[in-house]
């Protein structure tokens, strides 16, 4: 008996899952063909996000940078209100990194943090919009600054882009201060009177109808006023970023995305497919990347975003705040998140002030390291019988604590957008929302034992209970590759490319036995890092 299970449940039939292991082989022989041809891929590309202060205090950056592997650097310009540099500064800062033969490119934050994000020395930078700009309003009616629309956010907006465009800038990104929610797993929009009247009026609803919104937000139930409300929030979301599109044709606008962002915080994901994309991470400081669940959350949200992107306008969320406070071997660490989930580019960040310029010379080697791995998968896609999985209700109502620590006990994944096809791991809210009749054929449901009445099987978020799971199924993983002893580590498989990639978790080296059937290899993988193992299952032995 496994700790955590309902054992009131069947278990998936040890039948139907060599049925799925067997399509996950015979799948593999059709896509080695693919893989033996040729394949022109992009390259893994590094970036800066850096304000004028830290240039003005630091000349040298730019050079430092530059040596490390860094062929673009995006320059802060328009902050939700302000000009806290002229542009001719900007446009200044941007020909000198030219010069030194980089890219120079512009980041905007459109409409503001509820809270300080930006980690400026001086305490002089504005942190709230300007007092013409409205607050936003929480459902209890409280006030907040920042993450809300209001008129003249967008026209705004809409000029600074102008001004960009005419200054040469021809790539920018919105950082993701432009959303519509206050924090990750916040239900957003502005619940202001002002909104209130404009979502009752579209919606042709009244006073009750606002009430069960209210409702529905405080117990994250998805009934059909709070759809109406997300759509409503997501239109208005869409609407600004489409505008400011508009006002600069020639500028290739992309989107910020913030940790696990979704449609509950005005992002339809859909919207932006197009466009260029980074991806959601959230541990930016040593405390919250340390852990092993800290690891595979980064991994499970870049993973999830990546679902709407392509990789080579996919970029990575490698942010250190407050800017000292993530180590140079954590955020090397980081790279590996973008190498596994094929996110073509770094972008470095971290608020106004940059992070310790040390940290350089140990980014340096791990750059170059990871442009070598990522050039081995890039393309690929991985695969396996465990599935990562987040889904309609996770992201209208998700509390964004995703269940992703199955990452880490060393069973090959895939990322689908429906729950099917193997052993799918739910977050609360699919767990909550979805119905064992709406699985896919040999799926196995597995959630957190405290989502009540869920009708598959419970499983602590542990990683003695999963590990345990692996060991139950290690029989049927015919031509599977999977770590046999129980350390964490991330084991990733492309069967198009014939090879894995290890992610070692743990704050020491790790000897892990890879096993193939009757086959096993040690791997010696140092601390945090990554690396390949070649010659991986394909098609059958």
């Amino acid at each position: 008996m496994i700790t955590g299970m309902d054992s009131r449940k069947p278990t998936w039939s040890r039948r139907a899952f060599l049925q799925t292991c067997a399509a996950v082989s015979s799948g593999a022989v059709a896509m080695h063909a693919i893989a033996d041809a040729p394949r022109p891929v992009s390259g893994r590309a590094f970036h800066l996000s850096i304000s004028v202060d830290a240039l003005e205090d630091d000349p040298d950056l730019l050079n430092v940078a530059r040596k490390a592997g860094v062929s673009s650097v995006w320059i802060a310009g328009f902050f939700y209100g302000y000009w806290p540099h002229p542009i001719e500064t900007i446009t200044t800062w941007r020909r000198r990194a030219e010069e030194l033969g980089m890219a120079a490119q512009v980041i905007d934050i459109p409409l503001g943090h509820p809270g300080d994000s930006l980690g400026a020395k001086s305490g002089n930078f504005p942190l709230t919009p300007p007092s013409h700009w409205r607050m936003g309003f929480r459902p209890d009616g409280t006030k907040y600054a920042g993450t809300s629309l209001h008129a003249p956010a967008t026209d705004e907006n809409v000029a600074a882009m102008r001004v960009l465009a005419k200054a040469g800038v021809r790539r920018m990104f919105v950082d993701d201060d432009f959303r519509l929610a206050q924090a990750p797993g916040t239900i957003g929009g502005c619940y202001c009177d002002e909104h209130k009247q404009a979502f009752l009026k579209k919606c042709g609803y009244g006073e009750n109808e606002w009430r069960d919104l209210l409702d529905a937000v405080a117990h994250r139930n998805p009934t059909k006023p709070l759809r109406a409300w997300l759509d409503f929030t997501c239109d208005e979301l869409t609407a600004c970023f489409r505008a400011q599109q508009a006002a600069a044709p020639d500028i290739d606008l992309g989107i910020m995305v913030m940790y696990m962002g979704s449609e509950s915080a005005g992002i339809r994901l859909d919207d932006y497919r197009k466009v260029l994309f980074r991806v959601g991470e959230l541990m930016f400081d040593d405390a919250s990347f340390a852990t092993v669940k800290g690891k595979t959350n980064e991994l499970f949200s870049a993973l999830f975003h990546r679902r709407f992107a392509e990789p080579e306008r996919a970029f990575s969320e490698t942010t250190a705040f407050p800017s000292d406070k993530l180590s140079a071997k954590n955020m090397a660490a980081k790279l590996v998140v973008s190498t596994i989930a094929d996110v073509r580019n770094t972008m470095f960040m971290s608020g106004i002030t940059p992070f310790p310029k040390t940290h350089w010379d140990v980014l340096g080697p791990a750059m170059k390291r990871q442009t070598e791995l990522h050039a081995r998968v890039a393309g690929h896609k991985p695969f396996g019988p465990f599935k990562h999985f987040w889904g309609e209700h996770g992201r209208m109502v998700g509390d964004a604590n995703p269940y992703s620590l199955f990452l880490a006990v060393g069973v090959p994944f895939e990322v689908g957008d429906k729950p099917e096809g193997g052993y799918v791991f739910l977050g609360d809210a699919d767990a909550r929302g979805l119905a064992s009749t709406q699985a896919g054929e040999n799926a196995v449901l597995i959630a957190r034992p405290a989502v009540a009445s869920f009708g598959g099987r419970t499983l602590a978020e542990e990683l003695p209970a999963l590990f345990a799971l692996k060991h139950e199924i290690a029989s049927a993983l015919k031509d599977v590759p999977y770590v046999e002893n129980d350390i964490p580590i991330v084991c990733a498989w492309y069967p198009t490319a014939r090879c894995a990639v290890l992610w070692n978790l743990s704050e020491e080296r790790a000897e892990a036995v890879v096993r193939v059937n009757d086959s096993r290899r040690t791997i010696t993988i140092d601390a945090l890092d990554a690396v390949f193992v070649e010659d991986m299952p394909g098609k059958k032995a």
